[in-house]
């Protein structure tokens, strides 16, 4: 195996740095199987505070053995570390750019889309299949779930489908996103989904094991490890509406994650310092929450709630 212009033999494993131009490398931990197969890809940390997604990665590199794979295994624990260590939602530090919007890449512009650039230019010509695991944010609320492709090439959205299908999360959510890291690769042609487990600026042992299931899933759905997949049981939401807040002001949710709506139930207020009110969210049919935010205070364009059916 090739990854970053450095060769590994089969049963070797070998922390390699991804490149970014002019800042930090990313690093990599690359599992390189004693029997050839697919290649599997898992990044996370692309936003600093989705913790479980870290952690289970972080537990992974010590755990995996390539003498036992057939085929390879590339984790990215810390795509963002700027954000993490700075303990700062969803923005990469010295731009203030989202990095999961920052796709496509470029190494000419602010340091969000040079590790952009760098991630597809090391990852995306390597992974048979790429998953990258988030969470809710700090300011977040969610049930596990799985946003699955169906902006790409029919082929590519069937093989994503068909490897969320063998998760643990209840969930399923067709997509339709093409300036994600998960969601460029799927334009590029790589099969890809992105996993959400956790929250509120915590994990737990519970969750962390959960999310780590769904990864031995993929390992076997994907034959670079042997085992069956127990069936699972998923809903999948087919039309989901995501509400933003048009301006700035304080945020009151009157929902929590998963649970049901009502079509035209109010699932939030967004008002003014003084109690005036800016703009109500009301549910346009009847569904279930995906997620929410519960941060009193947020900028326009910040994201307030999601649901589906």
């Amino acid at each position: 195996m090739i990854f970053c212009r450095e060769k590994l033999l089969p049963g070797e494993y070998r922390a390699i740095p991804i490149p970014v131009p002019g800042g930090e490398a990313v690093e990599a931990h690359v599992f390189c199987g004693a029997a050839p197969g697919r290649t599997l890809v898992l990044t996370a940390g692309v936003h600093g505070c989705e913790y479980v997604g870290i952690q289970t990665l972080r537990r992974l590199v010590r755990e995996l053995d390539p003498a036992v794979m057939s085929g390879n295994v590339v984790l990215v624990p810390l795509a963002n570390s700027g954000g993490f260590y700075a303990g700062l939602k969803q923005f990469v530090p010295e731009d203030g750019v989202n990095l999961n919007r920052a796709f496509p890449g470029s190494a000419e512009k602010s340091l969000a889309y040079r590790i952009a650039f760098a991630l597809e230019q090391a990852l995306y010509p390597v992974a048979d299949f790429l998953a990258d695991l988030h969470g809710g944010d700090g300011n977040q609320e969610l049930m596990p779930l799985v946003f699955f492709p169906t902006a790409g090439e029919s082929h590519v959205n069937q093989t994503a489908l068909e490897a969320a299908k063998c998760l643990t999360v209840p969930y399923r959510v067709r997509s339709t996103a093409v300036d994600g890291l998960y969601s460029w690769a799927v334009q590029k042609g790589v099969p890809a989904m992105l996993i959400e487990r956790g929250g509120a600026g915590r994990w737990s042992e519970e969750e962390v094991a959960a999310c780590r299931e769904d990864v031995y899933s993929l390992l076997r759905h994907m034959k670079i490890l042997p085992g069956d997949i127990p069936a699972r049981s998923q809903t999948e939401i087919v039309e989901a509406v995501y509400e933003d807040a048009s301006c700035n002001g304080f945020w009151l949710p009157f929902t929590r994650a998963n649970a049901p709506v009502r079509k035209g139930e109010l699932l939030g207020c967004l008002e003014t310092c003084g109690g005036q009110t800016l703009a109500e969210v009301r549910a346009r049919f009847d569904g279930v929450v995906m997620y929410h935010t519960f941060a009193l205070g947020v900028r326009a364009g910040d994201s307030l709630v999601a649901y589906g059916r």
